[in-house]
């Protein structure tokens, strides 16, 4: 008998079931043929405290401490810079105090950054305590703690079929029992529900494209900030020696296997191109992932208010890498029993509960 079987290998599912195989065995199920195939996989991989509403900045702020003390760490110091023309000053003004950050000179930004054009570039902030995640040490650490603890995951394992018996009946490339189910499909959790006869949440698949660019000018990029623009109109992130250039774009598509939309990244990256001074002449790859979000743009967390061994872990958005630890101790309580460590407030602010009035 599986006691928690979780569907969806990504940092949702991963870190739930890592909290929960403490308290018995589990299963993840993963349709494709290797863990974070999609939005995990696609991911930025910033982590920054107040990025988000207030519910996401909660979990956060719960999260900060396990990401930089769990197993050495997964964090290494960015930055994040907020830049915005003359006719931003609002948005800038905005961003500025939403993301807690101080204003700076042009200069100054120019120092950090040489590329940036003073002539565009009207605004500037910047905050230090955004930082690098190392999404795949973070992932695989889940793993091995759900294996660790006797539970199994596996891929290409789609699920087909699902249905409430005593137990639950799962099929996925074989047949499963479990007593109580994780949602945590991303893109697919409505389908997922649909299965189960259970009422979906209304989740929206979010498109958001990027491109990969050689280091603009030969620039050394490894100490440079995460750059934003106002109004979250486009960014650019160092990785790994080249830059990472997003329209920052949320259309909504079906649940996919996202592609990046041509014309889309072009606009954003004329959005880039303005604000600097090395124009783009290559790119070297271009991709996209699906941000998934809620009607009220916070996740999904906990059991369904009508079957309760209906656990979701959903609606992560982009902020699913910087909240998975809290996140998934927060679905852990909930599905066991145990008294949350969040505050009651924010707690019911991410419960599925909210979605059913």
């Amino acid at each position: 008998m599986i006691d928690f079987l979780v569907i969806g290998g990504g940092i949702a599912g991963l870190s739930a079931g890592a909290r929960l195989s403490a308290h018995g065995r589990v299963v993840v199920l993963e349709a494709e043929d290797a863990l974070g195939y999609h939005a995990s996989g696609r991911s930025a991989a910033l982590f920054e405290e107040n990025y988000g509403p207030e519910s996401v900045v909660a979990l956060n702020r719960a999260s900060a401490s396990f990401l930089k003390t769990d197993k050495g760490g997964y964090l290494t110091p960015r930055g994040l810079m907020l830049v915005g023309r003359a006719d931003q000053a609002l948005q800038m003004s905005n961003d500025t105090a939403s993301l807690n950050m101080h204003p700076i000179s042009i200069a100054e930004a120019v120092n950090r950054i040489p590329i940036l054009n003073a002539d565009a570039v009207r605004f500037a902030a910047i905050s230090d305590a955004a930082f690098d995640i190392d999404t795949d040490r973070l992932m695989q650490s889940f793993a091995q703690a759900i294996r660790r603890n006797g539970g199994d995951i596996l891929t290409k394992s789609r699920v087909t079929a699902l249905r409430r018996d005593r137990n639950w009946i799962v099929e996925a490339n074989g047949s499963f029992e479990a007593r109580v189910i994780v949602n945590a499909a991303g893109p697919w959790v409505d389908q997922v529900a649909a299965l189960a006869g259970i009422e979906p949440i209304g989740i929206s698949p979010l498109r958001r494209s990027m491109a990969r660019l050689p280091a603009p000018g030969g620039h050394d990029l490894r100490d440079w900030p995460m750059l934003l623009g106002a109004g979250e109109s486009w960014y650019a992130k160092p990785d790994a020696g080249k830059l990472i250039v997003s329209p920052s774009e949320a259309d909504p598509v079906p649940p996919q296997d996202a592609y990046a939309d041509d014309l889309v990244l072009a606009e954003g990256l004329a959005r880039y191109e303005e604000m600097v001074t090395e124009a783009v002449t290559r790119v070297e790859t271009n991709w996209a992932g699906l941000r998934s979000f809620a009607p009220d743009g916070t996740l999904v967390l906990g059991p369904d208010p009508i079957e309760p061994n209906f656990i979701w872990s959903a609606g992560q958005g982009g902020y699913g890498f910087q909240t998975a630890a809290a996140a998934s101790k927060l679905v852990a309580d909930l599905a066991i029993g145990a008294p949350p460590e969040l505050d009651a407030e924010i707690v019911n602010a991410l419960k599925p509960d909210r979605l059913r009035q």
